[in-house]
């Protein structure tokens, strides 16, 4: 079944691009809501998730966190500032040798891995002091 690219869709493929902050579906529909007050919330959550099923888009779940949607759809890791919960990219590169080296320990069939460092943000560590 072939989706229609909706006004509605595209307007929150635009958001999650343009925030590249890994948002959540409520940072998502309050910077939409901005240029298009009449969209409703439940609107944009079904269009997050056909993004994710197309892949345009990922689903990133952090522990203790709402999910967060991440504009890059290639493997990589995240860091998490403890104190105010901002989440970015990893600057290292993706270790898929990682899964493959433990795949046959406990007889699992692993398919990935998913690695968040958790830490202080610069902007926290300048209010802390």
């Amino acid at each position: 079944m072939i989706k229609r690219n909706t006004v509605q869709r595209t307007l929150v493929l635009e958001a999650v691009n343009r925030l590249r902050s890994h948002p959540t579906a409520d940072e998502i529909y309050a910077e939409i809501s901005k240029i298009c007050p009449s969209i409703s919330r439940a609107t944009v959550y079904r269009n997050l998730q056909q993004l994710c099923e197309q892949g345009m888009i990922r689903r990133r779940e952090i522990p203790g966190s709402p999910d967060r949607f991440d504009h890059n759809t290639g493997s990589h890791y995240h860091m998490r500032c403890t104190v105010c919960g901002r989440v970015e990219d990893a600057d290292m590169e993706y270790l898929p040798a990682l899964t493959q080296s433990i795949a046959d320990s406990r007889g699992f069939l692993l398919t990935g891995h998913t690695i968040i460092f958790d830490g202080i943000c610069p902007e926290c560590r300048k209010r802390e002091g």
